[in-house]
C-alpha cells in the first residue's frame, strides 16, 4: 500500500494553511485583499496539489482613519480620511482552517494505519 497520496496532500493542506494564516495575520491592515488557494487533482489522477494562490479583487468596506497632516506653516492638524480595509472574512477563515484541520488529521490517520497494516503483515512474514 502507498501514502504518497496522503503526503503530497499533507503539503497541499499545510499551504493552504499559510494562506489561510496570513489572511489571518492581515485582518487588520489596511487594503490588503484576501488569498485563497485552489486545489487540483495530482499527477497521474491520485492525491492533491495546490493549483493557484489567488489574491481576491473584492474591495474591502472604506472605514474613517484619522490622519495627522503638517501645513505650510508647521502645524499640525488632525483630518479625517476614508481608507479601505481589508476584505478578509474572519469567519471564513476560521471555517477554512477548522476543514484544513480535519483533512490533515484524516490523512494522517489513513498514513497511521497503512503503518500498523504494514507492521502486521511483516509480523506474519516473519
Amino acid at each position: 500500500m502507498r501514502v504518497d497520496s496522503n503526503i503530497q496532500a499533507l503539503g497541499a493542506i499545510g499551504l493552504s494553511m499559510r494562506v489561510h494564516g496570513n489572511n489571518v495575520a492581515n485582518v487588520n491592515t489596511d487594503g490588503f485583499k484576501y488569498s485563497t488557494a485552489n486545489y487540483e487533482t495530482g499527477p497521474e489522477g491520485e492525491g492533491v496539489r495546490v493549483a493557484s494562490i489567488e489574491e481576491s479583487t473584492s474591495q474591502g468596506a472604506f472605514i474613517p482613519k484619522d490622519v495627522l497632516v503638517e501645513d505650510a506653516a508647521g502645524q499640525v492638524e488632525s483630518t479625517q480620511e476614508y481608507v479601505e480595509a481589508s476584505n478578509t472574512d474572519l469567519s471564513r477563515e476560521m471555517v477554512g482552517m477548522m476543514s484544513g484541520q480535519h483533512a490533515y488529521e484524516a490523512n494522517i490517520a489513513a498514513i497511521k494505519t497503512v503503518d500498523e497494516m504494514n507492521g502486521h503483515v511483516l509480523n506474519l512474514l516473519v
